[in-house]
């Protein structure tokens, strides 16, 4: 791997090897939250700074690393996060344009890879919308969004991190602009969409990715014939290199359901943010009453998903998939004169 790369994902990691990472870079959840608690049209930016400096302040200290937003958690909450955690920067800005034939994603304005690298991030997070039934020009238009990206991370040496999420098309009865899991998705759409970014081409090192069936209708294990641990199984072959799950604002049960099936598929950690901490964030603007639900609701919740995945996960320096082995690219006595990369602007 390169060097960067490898460093990155390894700070990114708790010293066995396995992600346990927590997500404060959400935007139009919480800031439609605060707006509802407010009766407000919108939400104030000291507020949502508030909001996120409380999650960073009270969960962070479980996690191997943090992902933070550059507008409201990295600038309010920066400094609350321990140099001996991995620090994750998104990339993705959270406004997409909505069009009949799909949705088309773009970065942050006046953010980029340089930035983020700049800033002493460990690794970019970018979210793409997708589905490959979308218009051709639709799924053209993100994919090279997504390679844009992946050439920026090679050049500067960064780790990348790829969220997917399928998503329901204007006029359809599922159709919703609010970041919440598409409960009609379809299995195959899922991980036909992985597939489509494990090419090398992309660039991508890490994938975030959704349970290929809704949420809610995951049963426990016990309940499986096999057939939906058959799914996960499908979503780690596609993914071909280390991956994750994400929450997509599942419930607390049903995450920790994914995450049964999703690490006996060689899954190797989470990225979530709101199935830890949404329950404790309706106590808005009552930060002390906020503080409270994080302490006996998140902070448990947080520690037995650890040691979930202490139990199950996978080291993903045991599954480096296509990536290749963990051994440092170019190393040897010319590895200064081979190892290249963008010089500091």
């Amino acid at each position: 791997m390169q060097p960067g790369k490898l460093w990155g994902l390894r700070r990114l990691a708790d010293a066995e090897g396995r992600f346990k990472m927590l997500a404060v870079d959400q935007r139009p959840p919480i800031k439609n939250l605060i707006a509802d608690k407010r009766g407000t049209g919108s939400a104030a930016y000291d507020d949502v700074c508030d909001f996120k400096r409380l999650l960073v302040a009270e969960l962070a200290p479980y996690a191997s690393a943090v992902l933070l937003d550059p507008h409201f958690a990295y600038p309010a909450a920066i400094p609350l996060v321990s140099p001996s955690q991995g620090l994750l920067l998104t990339l993705e800005d959270s406004i997409f344009e909505e069009t009949p034939s799909g949705r088309l994603s773009k970065e942050i304005d006046d953010w980029s890879v340089a930035k983020i690298k700049r800033a002493g991030g460990d690794a970019v997070k970018v979210l793409a919308w997708y589905r490959p039934d979308a218009a051709p020009h639709v799924r053209e238009h993100q994919e090279e969004f997504a390679a844009r990206v992946g050439d920026a991370c090679r050049s500067y040496d960064i780790p990348y991190v790829f969220e997917l999420l399928v998503y329901p098309f204007p006029g359809s009865a599922e159709h919703t602009t609010d970041y919440v899991e598409d409960t009609a998705k379809r299995v195959d759409h899922v991980i036909e969409s992985v597939a489509t970014f494990a090419d090398a081409r992309f660039g991508i090192d890490l994938f975030k990715l959704e349970s290929p069936l809704p949420a809610a209708s995951v049963p426990s294990k016990a309940e499986d014939d096999g057939a939906v641990q058959a799914h996960f199984d499908d979503l780690g072959r596609a993914a071909g290199r280390p991956w994750v799950m994400l929450s997509a604002g599942a419930t607390q049960d049903a995450f920790r359901r994914i995450l049964e099936y999703a690490y006996a598929a060689g899954a190797n950690g989470y990225l979530a943010g709101r199935a830890i901490w949404w329950d404790a964030g309706q106590a808005f603007p009552d930060l002390e009453a906020m503080r409270g639900g994080l302490t006996v609701g998140s902070v448990p919740y947080a520690q037995q998903i650890n040691r979930l995945t202490d139990e199950l996960a996978t080291p993903w320096t045991e599954r480096p998939g296509s990536l290749g082995s963990t051994t440092l690219d170019g190393a040897g006595p010319d590895f200064r004169a081979k190892y290249g990369g963008i010089e500091p602007e």
